[in-house]
């Protein structure tokens, strides 16, 4: 198991001995999809991690482990453009393409035994929501983030400058013929945001299977212009904890609290203190671990 993200976490969670760690695939449409599965088969109890626009199952890694030796298996799979998941035409990726994956994932994971619990960081966890509505067949999930695109505040704060966030549903729209174009994603979102550790925030940026990785525009426009497939006031008896990081500088819980306020299920809010937007400060990171043993 690689430790370069592991190495910035607290040091009483720098597992010394790490947990049974397996590279697997599993094909989805025409895509070869890179699934990590952390921890033993038998395992007590099964989750599923999702990432977002900056992560992979590598970046992943270190909460996999941590829940692992806290008697879970986890799967986390490299969404389509990230991580090591094969594409056989990047240029056509678009973002709905995210959360049919996240959903067809759940319903093979739900095959193989009891509904997994279902974790969602940053952008992952709107998929999380996806999954979970689209399928019905997981009872509780928890997110980081519920930031949803059609709000005008959302979309300001994720760009890398407010006035990139206002004039990009138009300037995108325009060139649509240009959609098959990848660009970093680091000319877009703000990527600084992802931490207020320097150094971390450097090795997601020059990471190429995450945070330094280049998407067709396509894929951005899809994304602006996303709208979940179950609104909030009909997603049932599915319960939602937003874990949000109290210290997220890049996108702050007020930016989540709308789409979270409307939800008319089981809910629950818990801040997680002195953390950033990937959060892997204490005592944040505690507490992160500490919910998702919970729920």
């Amino acid at each position: 198991m690689k430790r370069e993200y592991l190495r910035f976490f607290p040091s009483d969670l720098q597992l010394e001995s790490l947990p049974r760690t397996e590279s697997t695939w599993w094909r989805w449409r025409d895509l070869d999809v890179h699934v990590e599965r952390v921890g033993a088969p038998d395992a007590p109890r099964r989750a599923v991690l999702l990432h977002g626009a900056g992560g992979h199952a590598d970046a992943m890694r270190p909460f996999a482990a941590l829940l692992a030796v806290r008697g879970f298996q986890v799967a986390v799979p490299d969404m389509p453009g990230y991580g090591r998941t094969r594409v056989p035409r990047r240029n056509r990726i678009r973002y709905p393409d995210w959360p049919a994956l996240a959903a067809d994932f759940v319903r093979s994971e739900a095959r193989m035994g009891p509904a997994p619990l279902l974790i969602g960081a940053s952008m992952g966890g709107m998929l999380a929501y996806e999954a979970a509505t689209r399928t019905g067949l997981v009872d509780t999930i928890l997110v980081t983030c519920l930031l949803d695109p059609r709000s005008a505040a959302a979309r300001e704060r994720i760009a890398r400058t407010p006035l990139l966030g206002r004039i990009s549903q138009p300037l995108l729209r325009f060139a649509r013929p240009a959609d098959s174009i990848s660009i970093p994603m680091r000319w877009f979102a703000n990527m600084r945001g992802m931490s207020g550790n320097r150094e971390f925030v450097d090795l997601v940026i020059a990471d190429e299977l995450g945070g330094g990785n280049s998407m067709p525009l396509g894929f951005l426009r899809t994304v602006l212009t996303s709208a979940p497939a179950v609104e909030p006031e009909q997603a049932g008896n599915i319960k939602v904890v937003l874990a949000h990081p109290a210290e997220d500088a890049w996108t702050p819980v007020e930016l989540s609290r709308p789409f979270f306020d409307r939800l008319t299920g089981p809910k629950e809010l818990a801040m997680l203190p002195g953390a950033g937007h990937f959060p892997i400060e204490s005592p944040g990171a505690h507490r992160l671990l500490d919910l998702a043993a919970s729920c």
